[in-house]
Protein backbone atom coordinates (compact mmCIF):
# COMPACT_ATOMS: atom_id res chain seq x y z
CA UNK A 1 0.00 0.00 0.00
CA UNK A 2 2.68 2.47 0.91
CA UNK A 3 4.39 1.20 -2.59
CA UNK A 4 1.36 2.24 -4.30
CA UNK A 5 0.87 5.67 -2.74
CA UNK A 6 4.23 6.52 -3.49
CA UNK A 7 3.98 5.40 -6.98
CA UNK A 8 0.95 7.95 -6.82
CA UNK A 9 3.22 11.14 -5.88
CA UNK A 10 5.41 10.27 -9.20
CA UNK A 11 2.70 10.57 -11.39
CA UNK A 12 2.26 14.15 -10.18
CA UNK A 13 6.21 14.65 -10.19
CA UNK A 14 5.55 14.28 -13.74
CA UNK A 15 3.10 16.35 -14.83
CA UNK A 16 5.27 19.31 -13.12
CA UNK A 17 8.14 18.37 -14.64
CA UNK A 18 6.60 17.63 -18.04
CA UNK A 19 4.19 20.65 -18.70
CA UNK A 20 6.94 23.15 -16.94
CA UNK A 21 5.33 26.06 -19.04
CA UNK A 22 1.84 27.19 -20.23
CA UNK A 23 3.12 26.48 -24.02
CA UNK A 24 4.78 22.80 -23.07
CA UNK A 25 1.11 22.06 -22.23
CA UNK A 26 -1.03 23.28 -24.93
CA UNK A 27 2.13 22.11 -27.18
CA UNK A 28 1.43 18.34 -25.62
CA UNK A 29 -2.39 18.16 -25.19
CA UNK A 30 -3.65 20.67 -27.98
CA UNK A 31 -6.22 21.47 -25.58
CA UNK A 32 -8.11 24.76 -25.11
CA UNK A 33 -7.42 25.16 -21.53
CA UNK A 34 -6.46 28.88 -20.18
CA UNK A 35 -2.91 29.14 -18.40
CA UNK A 36 -5.46 30.04 -15.40
CA UNK A 37 -6.82 25.99 -15.69
CA UNK A 38 -3.16 25.05 -16.32
CA UNK A 39 -1.64 26.73 -13.17
CA UNK A 40 -4.49 25.55 -10.92
CA UNK A 41 -4.09 21.86 -12.32
CA UNK A 42 0.07 22.43 -11.30
CA UNK A 43 -0.90 23.73 -7.76
CA UNK A 44 -3.63 20.42 -6.89
CA UNK A 45 -0.57 18.44 -8.03
CA UNK A 46 1.58 20.35 -5.41
CA UNK A 47 -0.80 20.30 -3.00
CA UNK A 48 -1.17 16.35 -3.50
CA UNK A 49 2.32 15.85 -3.15
CA UNK A 50 2.70 17.81 -0.38
CA UNK A 51 -0.56 15.56 1.41
CA UNK A 52 1.52 12.57 0.63
CA UNK A 53 4.75 13.72 2.35
CA UNK A 54 2.88 14.04 4.98
CA UNK A 55 0.72 11.24 5.77
CA UNK A 56 0.78 9.56 9.13
CA UNK A 57 0.23 6.10 10.47
CA UNK A 58 -2.58 4.85 12.63
CA UNK A 59 -1.32 6.44 15.52
CA UNK A 60 -1.68 10.17 13.52
CA UNK A 61 2.03 11.22 14.77
CA UNK A 62 4.81 8.39 12.97
CA UNK A 63 5.41 9.29 9.30
CA UNK A 64 4.09 6.06 7.22
CA UNK A 65 7.43 6.56 5.30
CA UNK A 66 10.49 5.00 5.98
CA UNK A 67 13.46 4.67 3.47
CA UNK A 68 11.75 6.35 0.47
CA UNK A 69 13.94 9.14 -1.27
CA UNK A 70 11.84 12.28 -1.52
CA UNK A 71 14.29 14.25 -3.65
CA UNK A 72 12.18 13.95 -6.91
CA UNK A 73 9.18 14.92 -4.71
CA UNK A 74 10.65 17.81 -3.23
CA UNK A 75 12.10 19.47 -6.36
CA UNK A 76 8.83 18.96 -8.04
CA UNK A 77 7.04 20.66 -5.15
CA UNK A 78 9.51 23.71 -5.20
CA UNK A 79 9.53 24.12 -9.24
CA UNK A 80 5.38 23.55 -9.05
CA UNK A 81 5.36 26.53 -6.64
CA UNK A 82 6.94 28.22 -8.99
CA UNK A 83 4.77 27.75 -11.65
CA UNK A 84 1.14 29.11 -10.29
Amino acid sequence: MIADIFAAAADSVTLINRDANYAAYITRTASGDTEDTWKAMIERNVVQLETIKAYKGVDETTSIWTSEDFTDIDAAIIKGKTLY
